[in-house]
């Protein structure tokens, strides 16, 4: 007995990205905890893990595509992965080492080049080291890290799983 057709775990994978962003529009517009620029990035990866994952549903490729489909998935979530790392990481720095906050997103948006608007996305700020809420101990960030290892494995099970021959592929 193997493991399911690639289809429905590809749109498992995409409600579950669904989940993800519900949940984290509830902690902002629900609860008021305004994301960091790290979250915003990782609300980004998150929608698209679950645009190439709809896709890879929708679609239904044969073993080639699915492959594909799977490949993108490990490498946005191992991007996801980094991402969350870092933020796990500036959380855990003592308040002296922990980089200066900016201001909101829409003013560095305004106020920055592009390419060092994606540094401070991508490295964080001040604000990506406060904790506003935890759950088993592992917060936001560390929650975030946990999905995108999740997703990776997924995707490499997909990746490198055999898979029947389909008649009409």
């Amino acid at each position: 007995m193997g493991l399911p057709q690639s289809r429905p775990l590809f749109f498992l994978a995409f409600l579950t990205c669904a989940g993800l962003i519900g949940g984290a529009l509830f902690f902002q517009h629900g609860l008021g905890l305004e994301p960091c620029p790290l979250c915003i990035v990782q609300r980004i990866i998150v929608i698209t893990i679950g645009v190439i994952c709809l896709l890879a549903s929708i679609h239904n490729p044969g073993n080639v595509g699915y492959r594909i489909y799977a490949g993108f998935t490990a490498l946005i979530a191992g991007t996801g992965i980094g991402v969350a790392s870092r933020q796990v990481w500036l959380q855990s720095l003592p308040p002296d080492q922990v980089p200066e906050c900016a201001p909101p997103l829409d003013v560095l948006v305004d106020m920055l080049p592009w390419q060092e608007l994606l540094r401070v996305l991508f490295t964080g700020t001040g604000d990506c080291a406060e904790v506003q809420w935890t759950f088993l101990g592992l917060s936001i960030p560390g929650w975030s890290l946990v999905s995108f290892i999740g997703f990776f494995c997924f995707a490499m099970i997909e990746l490198f799983r055999q898979r029947p021959k389909r008649m009409f592929s």
